[in-house]
């Protein structure tokens, strides 16, 4: 089996050395992450610029093959999938913070996951909760493993990939769960630069509701949190209700003109 990893905290971040080692002991590995950094760019891919992929020894995979890109995660994956081979399994991380709730938006983390799963790769993105002083990266990518195994094993449905947060501690166990609200309140910090020009950061602050059989509530109560994701965003149920009201008034409006058309002529 082979599988590719990548994430979005570059490729001298310690969780993807953590995750890669990990693997290796079930299956053929290849990092290919970013060069720097590349949180919070959400499913961005480069096309009006050339992208460097670079072999890099320096980064510590020891024999795993490692390279680096200058580009989001998710050119990191086109890259990997197409120059390394085909792989059997996309995962990404471990990232370094919890991405859940409607945080995945923004997540390049979860964005590599979620295009090996629009190549119909089956795809896991894995995150860690940073809250604590120390992170205990090795303790996830081991319990990231028989998750792993499971899918290598069963699969996942098509274009769907599993987002995955193990809380900073020896956990409890396994909840599969269901999106929660976290997300960030932003809030705009105006300052001025030596010229006395304005410029701005975006800040802010996490914010979710307590609620049971959430990712939230699951990494909260030190559960790994399982929560599959699919990329169909369409909601079905509503579309039903739509249809049959944009039917009924498409029906009326297109009856008027008829009708007229048909009377000029008689006329």
């Amino acid at each position: 089996m082979r599988i590719l990893v990548a994430n979005d905290d570059g490729i001298f971040s310690p969780g993807i050395k953590a995750l890669a080692f990990a693997l290796r002991e079930i299956a053929e590995v290849n990092v290919v992450a970013p060069d720097v950094e590349q949180s919070g760019v959400g499913h961005s891919i480069t096309f009006r610029r050339p992208l460097r992929f670079k072999h890099t020894a320096s980064a510590g995979f020891g024999e795993i093959p490692a390279y680096r890109v200058d580009g989001t995660p998710a050119d990191c994956v086109v890259l990997g999938s197409r120059l390394l081979g085909w792989p059997d399994l996309v995962v990404s991380g471990i990232n370094i913070g919890v991405n859940m709730g409607l945080d995945l938006t923004h997540s390049g983390t979860v964005a590599a996951a979620l295009e090996g799963a629009s190549l119909g790769i089956p795809s896991i993105a894995f995150s860690l909760d940073a809250s604590g002083e120390e992170l205990h990266f090795e303790e996830a990518a081991r319990n990231a493993v028989p998750i792993v195994r499971w899918v290598l094993k069963h699969g996942l449905p098509h274009k769907t990939l599993l987002n995955v947060n193990f809380p900073n501690r020896t956990p409890l166990g396994v909840k599969i769960t269901r999106l929660s609200t976290h997300r960030y309140e932003d809030s705009i910090v105006e300052r001025e630069d030596p010229d006395g020009r304005p410029y701005y950061w975006v800040a802010g602050k996490p914010t979710a509701e307590l609620e049971e059989g959430t990712d939230f509530w699951a990494v909260q109560n030190g559960f790994i949190s399982v929560t599959p994701i699919t990329l169909d965003y369409t909601n079905h149920a509503f579309a039903v209700e739509l249809e049959r009201r944009f039917s009924l008034r498409t029906g009326r409006a297109a009856a008027g003109p008829r009708g007229k058309r048909k009377r000029s002529q008689r006329g």
